[in-house]
């Protein structure tokens, strides 16, 4: 009977000592204070040193090995698996992107013609309250910006132009 009772005794008191030895570690997290007045937060105890530091966290972490796996790797599968695009149906598909290309090339072609219209209409007008020519680069900014925009989108179709003809 006494043999149980000291059993009961000890053994609890031993479940800490085994679960660290079974891979529980101790993480700590530290809030320090450098002497610029700068706050970092760290977990490295070499890091807390010659700092005002004080503990945020501190949790037990409990290591569990990974168990060992036998299982094969995935084989890949077949190149031929995969369906292959003819050069026909790859050369209509082409012509048809090639064809939306030139078409919105027009269209930005036609509406960089009409913002550089209105920018040189907007040049040629002063209004009264613009005796200021800061004034008058701010109003006439968003002309200027509008013609950039288009002509950034005609240069960027006609690279994706010259790709497509590669």
């Amino acid at each position: 009977m006494r043999r149980f009772l000291l059993l009961l005794l000890i053994v609890p008191a031993l479940l800490p000592v085994l679960a660290r030895a079974q891979g529980a570690a101790e993480g700590t997290i530290w809030s320090c204070r450098d002497k610029e007045g700068r706050t970092h937060v760290t977990n490295l105890r070499e890091d807390t040193t010659g700092k005002d530091c004080r503990i945020i966290r501190q949790t037990r972490v409990q290591v569990v090995p990974a168990p060992a796996s036998n299982a094969k790797p995935a084989s890949k599968p077949a190149a031929t698996a995969f369906p292959r695009e003819d050069s026909q149906s790859r050369a209509s598909a082409r012509e048809r992107q090639r064809e939306i290309l030139e078409r919105e090339l027009s269209q930005e072609e036609k509406l960089l013609a009409q913002a550089r219209n209105e920018l040189e209409e907007q040049e040629s007008v002063r209004y009264g309250d613009e005796r200021n020519y800061a004034r008058v680069l701010e109003r006439l900014q968003k002309y200027k910006d509008a013609v950039e925009l288009h002509e950034k989108n005609i240069e960027s179709l006609r690279r994706e132009l010259t790709i497509l003809y590669r």
